[in-house]
């Protein structure tokens, strides 16, 4: 497999203006999206209209304008702002003599670049998959001309030119793997809930500076990029309050306007671990001039997610550099922190807005344990978490910090000294 000379791709970029999203804001992240894919992009082509052309995208004249600017430009590519279907990709692909690829394509490609994980290359190649399956005579001309690289690499490639049945069960072993690792990240969820372990998780628009604020909280040692969708694979690490609490925070990977299904739903298992987390941790980018749009389509992606019940703690970062005051308040959030992760100003705050939800409904008790009763001893190890631990001549001695549910097992043990 080979990619393109990088001279060679070069694309113009297309879009249809609906009037339900501003289109400038909406091509702009589709030239980001193409600089990250190492696409170099040479101009842009709108059209207002209700909704695209069903048959062709563009309305007939818009098409004419779009060859005179290929005339005039000779792209090697056409990237379109939706998603394409199969009817539009024929029709384009039978009037225009260049690689067309839609948004989706673009980002799954982007994410073919950039997983690493096992599980992260499985989803990818699914997703890949997916989407391919009703394209196989509209993107069989296309790869034809390509030949590889922009829409075609990923891990596990599969040829346009194979049949139906063999991409089905292909399909098919994938969603058998996947399912595999999902039970196997089942059993560790609920080890850690046996734990007891708090886990907030990371969350907010691709680029946002996630992985920057899991590096500074953490030492995570996470690649970090001035890039679209440089994390894909989640991260878990543990981190300790200021109270000397421990918890674990997890890096996901970003949203993004129009995020194609097929993604969602292969990822839909590492999504799931959103489900199991007891803090969102909204992280919006104070710097960037879309910040509110960004935070739309992320609070929708999480409605989306029926993750709306969860308690969110919003932090807008990248404070240190130029930030348009006042920042928009977020009706939902538990909590507001201003930070960057940059210099690491606010980071206090923000472990102080986890420490208030992770202390909200917990007791610190001192209890003791008699030494007959091993089967209690071993429930504090598991259910509660130890401040101190001391070995008496009556028992064992804890300063725990515990759930109402282990106050209520303890409440027979607790004492004021020993």
């Amino acid at each position: 497999m080979h990619d393109l000379k990088k001279e060679e791709n070069v694309a113009l970029l297309v879009g249809v203006d609906d009037g339900r999203s501003d289109i400038d804001i909406s091509m702009d992240e589709l030239e980001e999206l193409a600089q990250t894919a190492g696409i170099k992009t040479m101009a842009r082509l709108t059209q207002k209209r209700e909704a695209p052309s069903a048959a062709t995208y563009l309305g007939k004249g818009k098409l004419d304008e779009l060859e005179d600017l290929i005339w005039q430009h000779e792209p090697t590519m056409l990237i379109f702002n939706d998603e394409l279907t199969p009817a539009q990709f024929r029709k384009l692909n039978d009037r225009f003599d260049c690689v067309i690829i839609d948004r989706t394509l673009l980002i799954l490609d982007i994410f073919a670049m950039g997983a690493s994980s096992a599980e992260g290359k499985l989803q990818v190649e699914l997703a890949q998959l997916r989407y391919r399956l009703s394209r196989l005579s509209g993107l069989g001309k296309m790869l034809s001309r390509l030949g590889g690289g922009i829409g075609t690499r990923g891990p596990g490639e599969t040829k346009l030119e194979t049949d139906r049945r063999h991409i089905r069960n292909r399909i098919t072993n994938l969603d058998s793997q996947l399912k595999e690792i999902s039970k196997n990240r089942d059993t560790m969820r609920k080890k850690r809930e046996k734990q007891g372990a708090f886990v907030a998780a990371l969350v907010g628009y691709t680029n946002a500076g996630k992985s920057s604020i899991l590096n500074r909280i953490a030492q995570a040692g996470v690649l970090v990029e001035d890039k679209l969708f440089a994390t894909l694979d989640t991260t878990v690490r543990r981190v300790d309050l200021l109270g000397g609490s421990e918890i674990l925070l997890s890096d996901t990977v970003g949203f993004i306007e129009k995020l194609p299904h097929h993604l969602v739903r292969a990822f839909r298992a590492t999504l799931e671990e959103l489900d199991y987390a007891d803090v969102l941790i909204f992280v919006v980018d104070a710097a960037n001039v879309n910040r509110d749009k960004h935070r739309d389509v992320v609070m929708k992606t999480l409605d989306s997610l029926k993750l709306n019940e969860k308690q969110l703690v919003t932090v807008y970062n990248k404070m240190d550099k130029g930030v348009e005051m006042p920042l928009p308040p977020c009706t939902r959030s538990k909590k507001i922190v201003e930070m960057s992760a940059v210099t690491g100003a606010g980071v206090d705050d923000l472990l102080a807005a986890i420490e208030e939800i992770y202390n909200s409904g917990k007791t610190r008790l001192s209890i003791l344990i008699p030494y007959a009763e091993s089967k209690m001893t071993s429930y504090v190890h598991e259910h509660c978490e130890i401040l101190e631990e001391s070995h008496e001549e009556a028992g064992t001695f804890f300063e725990v910090i515990a759930d109402e549910e282990a106050r209520n097992r303890l409440a027979g043990y607790k004492v004021t000294m020993v």
